[in-house]
């Protein structure tokens, strides 16, 4: 999974979203380091809805354009899972290898 999709399902974890809340969301949880486009965040969005990832919610009329929301499957929530503890997994690896002793560790030296 790629960064981008993993912070777009994340960024759908708690609960349904629009294009541009999910591109402010997304630059919120990665801290900024990972900035959509819309039209990158549209193609990750087609991405993770032909996997059956996400799926549309609902449209609503706001300025005079349509902003249509999207939600995690039942799918989309268990992967997101899965890759989260295999994130979690390998970042213990990678602090275990760099002789970083747990998370408090890790965050000194970032």
């Amino acid at each position: 999974m790629t960064g981008q999709a993993f912070f777009v399902l994340t960024a759908l974890a708690d609960g349904p979203r629009h294009g541009y809340g999910i591109v402010r969301e997304v630059a919120d949880l990665s801290k900024e380091r990972v900035q959509l486009k819309i039209g990158s965040l549209y193609g990750v969005l087609e991405r993770l809805a032909a996997e059956g990832l996400i799926e549309p919610d609902r449209e609503e009329a706001h300025d005079g354009r349509l902003r249509r929301y999207y939600r995690l499957t039942k799918d989309g929530r268990r992967a997101l899972a899965e890759e989260a503890e295999l994130r979690a997994a390998t970042a213990r690896v990678v602090r275990a290898r760099l002789g970083l002793a747990g998370p408090a560790a890790a965050g000194a030296s970032g």
